[in-house]
């Protein structure tokens, strides 16, 4: 959204992905501390301690090579690593670990849509680095605390072109990328754990040049990012209009007053005397191995999205589908529908009933949900089938199933015993068929007169007095049997 159409917003983003190792990028300690007491999670590398040697965690290369391929390019065959200097509490070393003139990663794109329009941004670089550990700042004291857990957690740092020009493209950069990084089994991808972090350059200009940017640090939403952009446009058109100057400097998102906020002048590259870290070679990859890497890829975002599409279910349907086969993964929405498909079974169906029943109980139970899916939706699909279920009782037969801990031996029993099954007895359903046409002898003229639609309403109340278990289609047969044939009607 801009804010003022004589400027034109310019943005770009960095993003540090963690890395989904065991252990940390140069050290044995977990790369996991998410249970961890403060400072417990760390050894002697992570604590900088005299004659300690880094030693390169070789997994990390391999999900860095699988992050160059989601991304639409290839890894750099030669990289090296540097050090970075500057002195915080919570950096021991004096230095962050990471790559500066020989990145691994050169290039890429990011494809995405915003109302309707396909956009794509450019990737400058990534590089792997070690994170730094983490400073808290207690209320009421006058000191702060640091937790050493983080330091050294691997990071392959995302470097965009600064080619996005409002807060939605921002927002849909930021989701895409976190899709494309998930499914290429980069990373974990916990948002509030800190997996993805998003640093939001912005800038506004009259001219069509890049103004002066405030680089706002550590989102870890999409909702913020796309936030902190307005507000950050609105800002900097504000400080111009008055006749000030934009300041160059890294700002902090109060998320509870929505917000940014003055955290330190931005400093260059020349303040950070980055140089060749000596205790680390150059990383030189085989082109055998880049190959085996992207022959063991998983299935891509772009795969399950064109898969879904050949389904015929629409866009909408497909993201919620891509974004719920993460959020809940032991689920394996996608694999369903696609096993579904190669047994000839409607996929398309299925993937309504995922839509628009299994999620949103999902959403509602945080997963605990009946894992027998695969059990359900075949059972309910033969009873749909062969008429026993309406299209209604069958929703409410899985709404049942997926909510049950165990599930019945035999699902049909359990169907009729709840009264879902559909009654097909051509003679009981002729006589509420006559009952009905009895009672309502205007709706009977209606449709000797030429409204057909007045049919849908007898049908709906064979339906009402069945209590939903008159098979629909064998009711419309039976009235328009009786209207043609019985002049007493």
């Amino acid at each position: 959204m801009r804010e003022n159409s004589r400027y034109l917003p310019t943005i770009g983003i960095e993003c540090h992905v963690q890395l989904k190792t065991v252990s940390k990028l140069f050290s044995g300690a977990s790369n996991d501390s998410r249970d961890s007491k403060p400072n417990t999670n760390v050894n002697h590398i992570d604590f900088g301690l005299p004659g300690a040697l880094p030693v390169l965690n070789t997994e990390a290369l391999t999900l860095a090579v699988r992050a160059a391929l989601a991304l639409k390019t290839k890894p750099q065959l030669f990289s090296t690593f540097d050090r970075k200097h500057y002195f915080y509490p919570d950096l021991p070393m004096g230095y962050q670990i990471t790559q500066y003139d020989n990145p691994i990663i050169k290039g890429g794109s990011v494809e995405f849509y915003v109302d309707g329009e396909k956009k794509t941004v450019g990737i400058t670089r990534a590089h792997i680095e070690a994170d730094a550990g983490k400073s808290t700042h207690p209320e009421g004291v006058n000191f702060s605390l640091v937790d050493l857990n983080r330091a050294g957690t691997p990071l392959l740092e995302i470097v965009s072109e600064p080619e996005m020009h409002s807060a939605a493209e921002a927002k849909a950069y930021a989701k895409e990328l976190y899709l494309l990084m998930r499914y290429a089994g980069v990373t974990e991808g916990i948002l509030y754990h800190g997996n993805m972090r998003f640093d939001v350059n912005v800038s506004v200009s009259k001219d069509g040049q890049l103004g002066t940017r405030s680089e706002t640090k550590n989102l870890n939403s999409f909702r913020s990012v796309e936030k902190a952009v307005e507000y950050e446009i609105k800002r900097q058109i504000e400080v111009i209009e008055s006749g000030n100057k934009v300041a160059q400097e890294t700002r902090g998102w109060l998320d509870a007053k929505q917000r940014t906020i003055t955290q330190r002048v931005k400093e260059n590259a020349d303040d950070y005397r980055y140089m060749p870290d000596p205790d680390l070679p150059p990383v030189t990859l085989d082109v055998r191995f880049v190959n085996e890497i992207e022959k063991s890829m998983p299935n891509t975002l772009s795969f399950w999205r064109n898969e879904l599409k050949r389904l015929g279910l629409n866009e909408h349907q497909i993201e919620i589908l891509i974004e719920a086969n993460l959020d809940f993964n032991e689920a394996n929405y996608l694999s369903l529908i696609q096993d579904f498909d190669s047994k000839g079974i409607d996929a398309r169906q299925i993937a309504n009933w995922l839509v628009n029943i299994d999620i949103p109980l999902a959403k509602e139970t945080e997963g605990v949900l009946n894992s027998n899916r695969a059990i359900i939706y075949t059972v309910v699909a033969q009873l749909l089938r062969e008429s026993k279920l309406s299209s209604t009782n069958s929703k409410e037969l899985i709404t049942q199933l997926l909510q049950l801990e165990n599930l019945p031996e035999d699902i049909g029993k359990y169907a009729e015993d709840k009264g879902l099954l559909q009654q097909s007895d051509s003679n009981q359903i002729e006589t509420i068929v006559d009952e009905v046409l009895k009672e309502n002898p205007k709706a009977v003229e209606d449709i000797k007169s030429g409204e057909q639609k007045a049919i849908g309403f007898l049908i709906g109340q064979v339906m009402q007095r069945s209590k939903g278990q008159a098979n629909p289609s064998l009711t419309k047969q039976i009235i328009e049997n009786r209207l043609t044939k019985n002049s007493n009607f």
